[in-house]
């Protein structure tokens, strides 16, 4: 019945104010922290305690790292961060889709930047791994291909002794100038400018969920020259002829990237396209439409070894992270698998 900006603003400053006092940590990880040893994975040299993270485009300016871990997520994924403040695009821009079960999102990469944001986070000591998501601002001055190269090897370089791991997100639907780096001329001087910089971190792609098979191919053949550990799969959908998409409210627009079950399907179909097209080769990420145990177990047997939510925990509440790893151990058992990584890929290769 509320301003779903307004919601998660205050969530936010909650969420802030819980992680600053030792006894609410502990309370709030007493109350939502599940944890078994089969869900613990090392993964590009990283340790994850559970593959339940939460995704980029919630915690935009990095202000969550020391709460998160106690609602039980294993690993977060903080931003998009840019080379300069941005205060993203006009409100209002963002609508709940409550029968349909996702979001629409239209934020246009609101963040404080990443000088101020590696400003906050330079002396902090983090207990679970912390992914760095990168963009190019979003503005008419990051248009042209240099421009924009520009911007996101900024905030690459500012932010490359952060965190655990990278992810360069190149399917934002909502920047000024569209996706320009799905292009693959575009993404190879984008990789070529990013990998020059000096940074021991694993590197991540974000794709649009969008693509065809053709377009992952040309970006696969791309990403090959270069050292990318994988692929977050995926991004928001931009597409409103999407069969699974039942919008009521006649007042939601028609720009804006949604979430949810609506891209549930897309996410599902790239994770498996890309697993067995690399036969395994690089580690994925898979976001979009997790609402359950069943959702991330699907999956993680497509070819997913990390999952990432937003809107399912928006819809469900926090204990679903709880639940979710509690539920995968049942599954695990179920299938006859003693560990996490046994399930990886299983229904596709």
């Amino acid at each position: 019945m509320f301003d779903a900006e307004d919601v998660h603003d205050r969530m936010i400053h909650v969420g802030i104010f819980l992680g600053k006092h030792s006894v609410a940590r502990f309370i709030t990880s007493y109350i939502f922290r599940y944890s078994n040893t089969m869900l613990e994975q090392s993964i590009n040299g990283i340790t994850f305690t559970n593959p339940i993270g939460l995704a980029a485009g919630f915690d935009k300016n990095a202000q969550l790292t020391d709460i998160i871990p106690c609602v039980g997520f294993g690993f977060i994924e903080v931003g998009s961060i840019t080379g300069r403040p941005c205060v993203g695009n006009p409100k209002p821009r963002l609508w709940r889709l409550k029968k349909s079960r996702g979001i629409v999102v239209y934020y246009g990469l609101k963040n404080d930047g990443c000088s101020a944001i590696h400003k906050r986070l330079r002396s902090k000591k983090y207990t679970l791994p912390v992914g760095i998501s990168i963009a190019k601002t979003n503005d008419m001055h990051t248009v042209s291909t240099t421009s924009a190269i520009a911007d996101y090897v900024k905030a690459y370089t500012t932010m490359s002794k952060i965190g655990d791991y990278d992810t360069i997100n190149i399917s934002c639907p909502n920047a000024y100038g569209g996706q320009p780096f799905s292009n693959p001329i575009k993404l190879n001087k984008l990789l070529l400018a990013i990998t020059r910089v000096q940074s021991q971190k694993p590197i991540y792609i974000k794709l649009p969920p969008d693509l065809t098979h053709t377009e992952i191919d040309v970006i696969l053949l791309v990403v090959k020259k270069y050292t990318v550990a994988g692929f977050v799969c995926s991004n928001l959908t931009k597409d409103r002829k999407n069969k699974s998409l039942r919008i009521y409210d006649k007042n939601i627009p028609n720009h804006g990237g949604i979430s949810g079950k609506v891209v549930e399907e897309l996410s599902n179909q790239q994770i498996k396209y890309i697993y067995t097209k690399t036969k395994g080769k690089y580690t994925i990420i898979g976001c979009g439409g997790v609402f359950s145990a069943q959702d991330a177990y699907t999956k993680i047997k497509y070819g997913a070894s990390l999952i990432q939510l937003i809107t399912g925990m928006i819809f469900e509440g926090p204990q679903l992270i709880g639940e979710i790893n509690k539920g995968l151990v049942e599954l695990l058992y179920n299938d006859g698998f003693t560990h996490i990584s046994q399930a990886v890929g299983k229904d596709v290769l």
